[in-house]
């Protein structure tokens, strides 16, 4: 699997491009980040064709550039936690609102359509050759979840984990007892070995969390 890695915005959060090969023109998308224009240039610029965009969890930083991606590529699939449906549509569940008092410009509140395909463990969601599983690990939002690729021995993990940290869970809808029960059941559980691509940050591994992370 070839992973292309795009830091997008000023929260810089991370979007992965995912291809079956390095010569493969169809791909599928790993989140958003908060302004997507670099996004859209690079599938331009090599000729990729977006076939799916699936969102780790509903904030505003992993999901502004859906409506310019439905916009390019009508066709592309959008898939969400089933218990995160409701960010998509509603500025106040996706913290978008938030925004408005750190810019003193013009509102930037957002909403967007539904998701096309509303996602939950332990289904596996396919997409431009490429197979992920649902791991559902709730506690930054209710619906957030990691996207595990065991054949490539990785897994996408949105805000859920970081190298060093996990995901804040101060924000509405945040635990942060749920967050460490599914960061220990459902990540910890994998080979040491599986490199962790989180939502910011660089990656890391499963092993290198399990030793060095002070909050598990």
């Amino acid at each position: 699997m070839k992973i292309d890695r795009l830091v997008l915005g000023e929260y810089q959060t991370n979007c992965y491009i995912l291809r079956s090969s390095d010569k493969a023109t169809d791909c599928l998308l790993i989140d958003t980040g908060l302004d997507s224009r670099e996004l859209l240039a690079f599938l331009e610029r090599n000729k990729l064709t977006p076939k799916a965009l699936i969102i780790t969890h509903g904030h505003i930083d992993h999901i502004a550039g859906v409506e310019m991606l439905r916009a390019k590529y009508p066709d592309i699939i959008v898939y969400i936690h089933k218990l995160d449906a409701e960010t998509l549509t509603d500025p106040t569940s996706n913290l978008s609102f938030m925004l408005d008092s750190a810019d003193s410009q013009a509102d930037r509140s957002f909403s967007t359509e539904k998701a096309d395909y509303l996602a939950d463990e332990p289904e596996v969601i396919e997409a431009a050759g490429i197979k992920l599983k649902v791991l559902h690990t709730p506690g930054h939002t209710p619906g957030g979840m990691c996207l595990y690729a065991e054949k490539e021995n990785a897994v996408f993990v949105g805000d859920t984990l970081f190298a060093d940290s996990v995901g804040r869970t101060d924000f509405p809808g945040g635990n942060m007892r749920q967050l460490i029960e599914g960061i220990k059941t459902k990540l910890l559980t994998l080979p040491d070995d599986t490199v962790v691509y989180p939502g910011h940050g660089n990656r890391t591994t499963i092993g290198r969390e399990k030793t060095h992370n002070p909050f598990l």
